[in-house]
């Protein structure tokens, strides 16, 4: 299927850094009842990228939006329980960067936003201003 992309947002995945994927997909089909995931890729603390779905499928990232969106977390974003930060690595930063620019390639007409950009959205997603921090790319 082929998806018009004008969007990649950028999210972080609202847990603690040291938090699985699996996890992460559990409380997506347990929880979330969700047949497809949240994201089309994470990236580790490490910095390793995982992709979950390919990009041609549409990922469950921002209400009223997938169908148009590549979506993009760093694992984290909280703090103890309920604190909302900017958690992200080094090596999770570069490793945002490399892949923001190889799908900034395939989808050149694609924003790059943060999931909070986006109107009606109320939550600090992904903790920082992804905007300002790549509009370069």
């Amino acid at each position: 299927m082929k998806r018009t992309i004008k969007f990649i947002v950028v999210h972080c995945t609202a847990t603690t850094p040291e938090t699985s994927i699996k996890a992460i997909q559990n409380y997506w089909k347990k929880s979330l009842k969700w047949s497809s995931p949240g994201y089309h890729w994470m990236i580790k603390q490490g910095g390793n990228r995982v992709q979950l779905i390919p990009e041609n499928m549409i990922s469950n990232g921002v209400a009223g939006f997938n169908h148009s969106c590549i979506n993009i977390a760093y694992i984290g974003g909280l703090v103890g329980v309920y604190s909302a930060y900017d958690t992200r690595t080094e090596q999770q930063k570069m490793s945002m960067i490399i892949l923001l620019k190889e799908l900034k390639e395939r989808y050149p007409e694609a924003k790059i936003l943060g999931h909070r950009d986006f109107v009606g959205v109320h939550k600090a997603c992904p903790c920082f201003d992804a905007i300002q921090e790549y509009k370069d790319i």
